[in-house]
């Protein structure tokens, strides 16, 4: 558990960030805590929170992108 913290903390973005990086950055810190949760039974209901808090944190910032306020400035859209 203390490892997958290790690894997150350091690229964990900024509040300010693009909503798509966070969205992004959440993802993949929800998947790493599910497969904690999944190996290290000692840790594992803590790492399935982990992983719920994250997703929650994506699903935020996913919304902010779907709103058009997650947009990079400068930005081109397809």
């Amino acid at each position: 558990m203390q490892e997958a913290h290790a690894y997150l903390g350091p690229r964990r973005p900024v509040e300010s960030a693009p909503a798509v990086e966070r969205v992004a950055f959440f993802r993949e810190s929800a998947r790493i805590y599910a497969a904690v949760a999944e190996v290290d039974r000692f840790h594992h209901h803590e790492a399935l929170y982990w992983a719920t808090r994250e997703r929650e944190h994506a699903q935020a910032a996913q919304l902010e992108l779907d709103r058009g306020k997650g947009v990079v400035p400068g930005a081109r859209h397809a």
